[in-house]
């Protein structure tokens, strides 16, 4: 499978949420110096409320850009057999009723599906659980996750 395809289709999404969070900014920026909203009294606080809207859009715009350039330094390379999963891994996980499921690993702030040649390819971060259970693993190597009062049990099958 063509890592680099899947690395743009991230940095699509990305670059969409990007958009969608700059215009949501622009937004609440403009709501919160709109003279309309200037507060009459001290229980007026539309314009305040509006201004730490503005405030967390402008820190989510903030961060998706830290993200698009984390996933456009990403250096994929192929993986061997042998090879430790590290960042930019595309791995295949087996669960204890041989269910597969395709997972890239990738830098934080992208958690995201993506459909590939029909196959679902789950991604997420190295700081998400599973990432951090997987860091370092091999092929055939078990990976455990407890989630709430259970543990989930996964083969590695392969890494590419």
């Amino acid at each position: 499978m063509d890592k680099s395809l899947l690395q743009h289709q991230v940095l699509a999404r990305l670059e969409a949420d990007l958009q969608t969070a700059v215009h949501a900014a622009q937004v609440a920026h403009e709501t919160a110096t709109h003279e309309e909203n200037i507060a009459e009294n001290k229980y007026d606080t539309l314009g305040l409320e509006a201004a730490y809207l503005a405030t967390g859009q402008a820190r989510r715009v903030a961060d998706i850009r830290q993200t698009i350039a984390n996933w456009r330094q990403l250096q994929l390379r192929p993986f061997a057999e042998e090879s430790a999963i590290a960042l930019g891994a595309l791995i295949c996980l087996a669960d204890e009723q041989g269910h597969e499921q395709l997972l890239l690993l990738g830098p934080n702030g992208a958690s995201m599906k993506l459909l590939h040649d029909g196959q679902a390819i789950q991604v997420i971060s190295q700081d998400a659980p599973l990432g951090k259970a997987m860091f370092g693993k091999t092929v055939g190597d078990d990976v455990s996750l407890k989630i709430a009062n259970s543990t989930q049990h996964f083969e590695i099958m392969w890494v590419e």
